[in-house]
C-alpha cells in the first residue's frame, strides 16, 4: 500500500483526492476476510501522518464512505444496519458490498 502522507507540513484532510482516500478503504478491506469490516479510523490513521490529528480526517472518511455507498460501491453499517455515513448517531463499519 503506497504511502500517501506528506513529509512536509500536514495538508488539511479534504485535500486529499477522494480516490486516494477510496483506495486505501478497499486496501484495507482486501486484507481482511471477505465478510469483515473496517473502521474509518483506520482508514484515518494510515492516511493521517505522523503528528496529524487523525480525528480532524474522520469527515472526510465519512463522506468519501457515503459517496462509495450511494454508488453501490461500500457497505457502511451502524450495528449491522445500512445508514448514511455522514449521519450522526455514534460509529460505522465499513464493508464490501455482498455479491
Amino acid at each position: 500500500m503506497p504511502d500517501v502522507r506528506s513529509a512536509h507540513a500536514p495538508a488539511p484532510p479534504e485535500s486529499l483526492p477522494q480516490a486516494a482516500v477510496e483506495a486505501r478503504i478497499f486496501s484495507l478491506l482486501a486484507a481482511r476476510q471477505p465478510q469483515a469490516t473496517i473502521c474509518p479510523s483506520e482508514v484515518a490513521r494510515s492516511l493521517a501522518a505522523p503528528g496529524d490529528r487523525w480525528r480532524d480526517w474522520m469527515p472526510h472518511i465519512r463522506e468519501v464512505a457515503r459517496n462509495l455507498a450511494l454508488a453501490g460501491r461500500l457497505r457502511v453499517t451502524r450495528q449491522g444496519v445500512p445508514v448514511d455515513a455522514t449521519a450522526p448517531g455514534g460509529p460505522i463499519r465499513l464493508g464490501r458490498v455482498d455479491e
